[in-house]
């Protein structure tokens, strides 16, 4: 098993040819430095839109779906973010990959649900480019399971998870969480909430891990209490990590990214074993 970007992500060296890419980027450095990683990496040709014309020029002149796009903030005739603006719209999911941020333009780009923005500040920025693209084209392959009886809540996460191209279930209720389980042994991750009248994530992960391993499924805790006991509690109760409302996006993913990570690690090494 290789690994990609810094973060260490497991690949099977799987090629992605069929993908339809497009790159709004008018450097010339960083276009070439993009074709040639992701032709090399997952055999991926990617399409140059080097200013916002062209840009709408490649969506125009084919149906083919576009699976992804990544793009600058600012193009030669949409300087002021007209591009990206023009892909959200058309509800392309797009990787932002930009030489300009602050913490005001972060709002503004997570506000617009994009997948992930990459900054060009590093020698490392077009390989972690490169590993958040390779996430977003295999996330289908991984079934969450969402447990909370807030409808807002399972929302919210919900749409999270999907803009990231995650397959999803939910569940209101510990009860339904356990029959959703039993019905769809390729859940490999669950989300839950402590705070849960008929069965509290506690008492939830408990009967969950009688029967089924964290080298089959991970779980993450979530809760809004303050108590800062309950990630104790939850871990020793066989969770696998914990977090505090409010989330912040790229924490939140970062943290499904190194759950499904390990999981993927200790089944590939279980399989060497069987296989030795």
């Amino acid at each position: 098993m290789a690994f990609l970007g810094i973060s260490g992500m497991p690949y099977s060296g799987e090629m992605f040819a069929g993908a339809r890419i497009i790159v709004a980027e008018d450097s010339n450095v960083f276009t070439s430095m993009i074709s040639k990683r992701l032709k090399e990496l997952f055999d991926i040709n990617v399409e140059i839109c080097r200013n916002f014309e062209d840009l709408q020029f490649s969506y125009d002149k084919s149906s083919d779906p576009i699976t992804l796009a990544i793009s600058n903030i600012n193009l030669p005739g949409a300087e002021n973010g007209e591009a990206l603006e023009y892909l959200v719209d058309l509800s392309i999911p797009t990787i932002v990959f930009t030489g300009t941020f602050h913490e005001s333009m972060r709002d503004k780009l997570m506000a617009k649900d994009i997948v992930d923005y990459i900054l060009k500040d590093n020698i490392f920025a077009v390989d972690l480019l490169a590993e958040s693209i390779c996430r977003f084209l295999t996330n289908h392959r991984h079934h969450v399971l969402i447990v909370d009886d807030s409808a807002t809540a399972r929302a919210l996460l919900s749409s999270r998870l999907k803009r990231y191209n995650f397959r999803v279930s939910v569940a209101d209720s510990g009860g339904k969480a356990l029959e959703i389980l039993k019905a769809n042994r390729d859940i490999g991750l669950m989300i839950t909430d402590y705070n849960m009248p008929d069965i509290d994530g506690f008492e939830l992960t408990r009967r969950i891990r009688a029967n089924i391993g964290s080298h089959e499924l991970r779980i993450i805790g979530v809760s809004s209490s303050s108590n800062r006991l309950l990630s104790a509690r939850f871990l020793k109760a066989g969770g696998n990590d914990f977090m505090l409302r409010p989330f912040i996006d790229e924490e939140f993913y970062c943290r499904v990214n190194q759950n499904l990570d390990t999981l993927l690690q200790i089944q590939s090494m279980r399989k060497e074993r069987a296989v030795a």
